[in-house]
């Protein structure tokens, strides 16, 4: 059976010592958030500010593809402060790093540049072009393949004093038990977790999202070689 959670660590050794190869490489251990989510978030305050001005989302994460690169596209339905997101690796030279570019209402755009932490499965992302005299990042917090956790800080530009969370939202997977364990079929594209079927040449696969499932049907010789590549 095929667990969805890779860790960093085994995601850069399979894709080799000198670590990712691809950005689809650096990006498997961002496999668990896709799918389709049950945002409830909060802002920070007093309880009653809490209940104020608190709201539900639907959050729906796709791999997408060009080219030789594929990064993860975000999709927040009836999001309070942003609509959608894209999740790219961002090469460096002393480890794997990501940006997530955010897009609100109002087309305005934010970009967030980080790392994530394998052992404590979180992501940390600094604001490259924020206002100035403060300082903002978003932390995810992958806790379980069914509950992830994302939130935005702040603190005064140049100091050390810990971040201030402004709100953050809470997400279950929709239509998964939280205590499922995912199993089933790989997908020939991503390597996450196969939840739709497709089909070449007489013969069934499976993809994890939309993104992967157009990909397949774009270049299926090639996902077909290195999947049976793979299983040699």
């Amino acid at each position: 059976m095929y667990a969805a959670v890779p860790t960093l660590l085994t995601a850069l050794f399979l894709a080799g010592a000198d670590g990712p190869k691809t950005a689809k490489d650096a990006l498997q251990p961002f496999n668990v958030l896709v799918g389709s989510w049950r945002g409830s978030g909060v802002p920070e305050g007093t309880k009653d500010e809490r209940a104020a001005g608190a709201w539900s989302q639907t959050d729906e994460w796709v791999w997408r593809f060009k080219d030789q690169d594929a990064w993860l596209a975000g999709a927040f339905d009836k999001g309070k402060h942003f609509t959608k997101g894209e999740l790219r690796y961002t090469p460096d030279k002393d480890r794997p790093r990501f940006t997530l570019t955010l897009t609100a209402a109002d087309k305005s755009t934010a970009t967030f540049v980080g790392v994530l932490s394998d052992k404590d499965k979180v992501l940390a992302l600094t604001r490259t072009d924020g206002p100035a005299g403060e300082e903002q990042r978003v932390v995810f917090n992958l806790l379980h393949h069914n509950r992830h956790l994302y939130r935005f800080e702040t603190r005064p530009a140049g100091t050390t004093v810990a971040f201030e969370k402004k709100w953050q939202v809470g997400a279950t997977k929709e239509g998964v038990p939280f205590a499922d364990v995912p199993k089933g079929p790989e997908c020939i594209v991503s390597g996450g977790l196969g939840t739709m079927k497709v089909s070449h040449k007489g013969k069934d696969y499976y993809v994890c999202c939309s993104g992967c499932r157009d990909e397949f049907k774009e270049n299926p010789d090639k996902y077909v070689a290195e999947y049976e590549a793979k299983k040699k």
